[in-house]
């Protein structure tokens, strides 16, 4: 999307970019996504059958794996898409998605920490 006197024109991804990297990039996006949400899923599980005080480290190490995943993929976008940026701004999206990471980074972390109470 381009802003021509104040009107947004769609443009196509510049042909600069090899379509490999972008795949990539993609590819690893849509993993972590997907982990996070099997890592919810296997959260809630363990919440119902484990026992009481262990720790939820099934859910922890796959929040990692998650974690890892849009790592790699910021990794590869920022090597590949922004080499050459001169005034050092990537644009909010892009700052979001280290946000993510940091939160998914986190929550990992709090997974394999938290214990099930002893009610």
């Amino acid at each position: 999307m381009e802003n021509n006197d104040n009107v947004w024109v769609y443009m196509d991804i510049p042909t600069s970019y090899r379509k490999d990297y972008l795949q990539a990039v993609q590819a690893f996006a849509v993993l972590s996504c997907l982990f996070a949400v099997f890592s919810l899923c296997v959260f809630i599980f363990q919440l119902f059958t484990l026992g009481k005080g262990k720790r939820f480290t099934i859910s922890g190490v796959v929040q990692l794996i998650s974690c890892f995943c849009i790592m790699v993929a910021l990794s590869i976008y920022t090597d590949n898409f922004h080499w050459n940026e001169k005034n050092g701004w990537y644009g909010w999206s892009y700052i979001m998605a280290w946000f993510g990471w940091l939160l998914t980074l986190f929550t990992g972390i709090m997974y394999i920490i938290l214990r099930k109470r002893a009610d």
